[in-house]
Formats: structure tokens, C-alpha cells, sequence
């Protein structure tokens, strides 16, 4: 049965469904030997797959890992800085896994590594509204009408990759966890489900309240209480039937 190359990309643990779409665009792909650059070109199962010369294969086991992401490590497969990847700390890991979402340079936490296509697309869609729970140190202690002006939704100024973007930001759950009054700092939670670039650091500049630190503290029901920085394990079967049901839960400590 024919299916679109992006989603056998996605099935076979490549990438998630729009980075395979963005390395077809690209021209990186091809399907017996000849270049795809189209979207939604359809492959037969017996149909040869290669990604920059290496070939898909379409078997490959289904294998989910949560990583405690250490700072100053990109979570893209490799790097034109040189700089480590998250990617180097799975190394042993024999399947081509790849992350779900993104975490900065300097932000730590939780960070989901899958080969599983449709559950990486699954959680990255806006419609399952899966919790993203941060916790920031940011410079100035937030007002109570800082905090109602993230409840409600910020409007987010920012540059990406040269653009200016002006949006919306939806809703956010936000609390001060401690603040430092000598130092002129806070600790805050906020728990979001979006995931646009830099959006927790855009939102509370919104606020004029710029982060200091970040930590992603929760990814649905993922945290990272057990690991190190730059510790990973394997999920467990009923984690990931969680994940795929959508199930939730708040445990945290508001550490940073």
C-alpha cells in the first residue's frame, strides 16, 4: 500500500514527520535513486529509500528515551559550530533517534528521544495540548499583573532567523515559586503548551522580566527527578502508552 514518503520517513525513525518533509525539500532524498524534492510523493513498501546517500529502513524497532539535557548541547542531529549534540550523549544508542521538540543551548530538563515518527508528531501538535512545564530565574520579581498578563496571553516580539515575528502567545500557568529580593530575582513556573522558538524567554521579556536560567522541569507526564544532567534511560511500556493516551500529571519541585 502506497504511503507519503514524509510519513515512511517518519515510521522508519529518520525524522518527525516535518523535518522529513524539510529534508525532501531540501533534496536530500531520494527513491531509487532519483531525487524527491516534491511533498507528498507516495512510496510503495518495495520502493528504496536513501536520506543523504544512507538508506530507510522501514523495520526498525520502536525505541523511546528521556534525557536529563545538560546545558551548552544543541538538540539537532549535528552542528555547524562543532558544538555537542544531544545526539553525542545517545551514541550508544544503536537506532537513529532524533528529539522531540526543541530545548536551547542553555536550557536543561527533560527531553524525549524517539524513533517513532507518529508519536513524535502526535506530542508536537498544538491540539493534544500537552503540558511544558518551565522553570525560569529571571531578573526583577514579577507583579501580580505580570502574572495575570501571562495568564491571559502575551503579544511576543521577536526575530527569528532574520524575520520579525509578532504573535499571540496562547494562555499560560504561571506562579512565583521563591524570590530573592537582595539579588532582585525570581524563580517562576510556567506551564505551556506551545512550542514556538525561544518562547518561554520571548513571553517573560513580553513582561520585562528577562530569564536568567532555564530548565524544562515537565514534559507531560516526563520529568527527570531520577537522572543527572546528561543521564538518559528508556522509557517503560506503560510510559509510553501514556504518552499515546495523552495522560498527564504534575509532580515538581521547583528546583533550578
Amino acid at each position: 500500500m502506497a504511503e507519503r514518503l514524509q510519513k515512511v520517513m517518519a515510521q522508519a525513525g529518520v525524522a518527525s514527520r516535518r523535518a522529513s518533509e524539510k529534508l525532501i525539500t531540501d533534496g536530500r532524498v531520494t527513491v531509487n535513486g532519483k531525487t524527491i524534492t516534491e511533498l507528498g510523493t507516495k512510496v510503495e513498501p518495495h520502493d528504496k529509500i536513501e536520506v543523504n546517500g544512507e538508506p530507510v529502513e522501514g523495520n526498525e524497532k520502536k525505541v523511546y528515551f528521556l534525557l536529563n539535557k545538560p546545558r551548552e548541547v544543541v538538540t539537532t542531529a549535528s552542528d555547524d559550530k562543532d558544538r555537542a549534540t544531544v545526539l553525542d550523549i545517545l551514541k550508544d544508542v544503536p537506532q537513529r533517534v532524533y528529539p522531540v521538540g526543541r530545548l536551547d543551548y542553555d536550557t536543561t530538563g527533560v527531553l524525549l528521544l524517539t524513533n517513532d515518527g507518529d508519536l513524535a508528531n502526535q506530542l508536537m501538535h498544538p491540539k493534544y495540548n500537552i503540558d511544558k512545564v518551565y522553570v525560569a530565574k529571571v531578573k526583577g520579581i514579577p507583579s501580580n499583573d505580570d502574572l495575570k498578563a501571562l495568564r491571559l496571553g502575551v503579544t511576543v516580539h521577536t526575530v527569528e532567523k532574520n524575520r520579525h515575528k509578532t504573535y499571540h502567545a496562547a494562555p499560560a500557568k504561571a506562579e512565583i515559586v521563591a524570590v530573592d529580593r537582595a539579588k532582585n530575582t525570581a524563580i517562576v513556573r510556567l506551564t505551556i503548551h506551545e512550542g514556538r522558538y525561544h518562547q518561554v524567554k520571548e513571553m517573560m521579556k513580553a513582561v520585562n522580566h528577562p530569564v536568567l536560567k532555564l530548565t524544562r522541569e515537565r514534559y507531560g507526564l516526563l520529568d527527570v527527578t531520577d537522572l543527572a544532567p546528561g543521564e538518559y534511560r528508556e522509557l517503560t511500556y506503560d510510559e509510553v502508552q501514556a504518552l499515546k493516551q495523552g495522560k498527564q500529571y504534575r509532580r515538581s519541585s521547583g528546583r533550578l
